[in-house]
């Protein structure tokens, strides 16, 4: 495997060190912004969060509006009174889901490698949400696989998908969530079109890079203080190219019992 780009993580430049801390920053700021407009009282309803995402700029393509409005987040929260604020929420087992406006990016930035029959995997797949969206894009012609290896999560979030839009596409098969280490893909089914994965490594799993069709696409958050948002698109001769898409904080992608440590 030949790769064309590579951004270390450590060590990192002063001048690095600083770019990245001022991104985080403004990222704090536009979140902080955007949950001024986002509470439970201006928005209860799904659609009316996938309204907000668009007024916003981060949802930009119908087909991610679209998936994003049969999917409701509120099957998938602990908390549903809170489902629809711009923000992250624990579903226990030292995890989060992410706040809608980061599973909307993430989809954003995979949706020309979500079109009907495309494969996709979802690691870290946690309450299944982003797994059932990525389903609904792909179609019954389609496979997505999620991938969790907490067990107890897996069982629940099989209970969220049958309660949500995704139901059908569960119950036929072409979407399956699956006990297992994430940092090792799901061979079964690869290549993959498009793979995202819920939690920062430290580098790059090789075993996605190799599941990866080539013109498919990773989303990763790589890092351990400081993360970014990776963006890693194979080339046809089995290359990639690798870019920063924005700074981020994620749980760290790990072993089972680190997580259930909290490590």
């Amino acid at each position: 495997m030949r790769i064309r780009h590579h951004f270390s993580v450590f060590p990192i430049p002063l001048r690095s060190l600083h770019r990245s801390f001022f991104s985080l920053l403004t990222r704090i700021s536009l979140s902080k912004k955007m949950k001024q407009f986002w509470s439970p009282r201006s928005i209860n309803k799904n659609k009316a969060m996938v309204e907000k995402l668009q007024n916003h700029g981060i949802v930009t393509s119908d087909e991610v509006a679209k998936a994003m409005e049969a999917v409701d987040r509120g099957v998938f929260v602990p908390d549903r009174s809170s489902a629809y604020v711009d923000c992250p929420m624990s579903i226990g087992y030292n995890v989060t889901i992410s706040a809608p406006h980061m599973h909307a990016m993430c989809l954003q930035l995979l949706e020309k490698h979500l079109k009907p029959g495309m494969r996709v995997l979802d690691v870290g797949s946690g309450t299944g949400y982003l797994t059932a969206c990525f389903a609904v894009m792909v179609g019954s012609q389609g496979r997505a696989i999620g991938v969790e290896h907490i067990p107890e999560l897996v069982a629940s979030s099989v209970k969220n998908i049958e309660a949500s839009a995704a139901s059908p596409l569960l119950k036929e098969g072409s979407l399956a969530v699956h006990v297992g280490d994430g940092r090792q893909g799901w061979a079964e089914f690869a290549p993959y079109d498009a793979i995202h994965v819920g939690a920062a490594a430290p580098e790059i799993p090789e075993a996605l890079i190799d599941q990866l069709k080539p013109g498919g696409r990773l989303v990763i958050p790589v890092g351990n203080i400081f993360q970014d948002l990776q963006v890693v698109d194979k080339n046809s001769d089995g290359s990639v190219s690798i870019k920063n898409e924005t700074s981020v904080r994620y749980v760290p992608l790990t072993s089972r019992e680190a997580q259930l440590r909290g490590d």
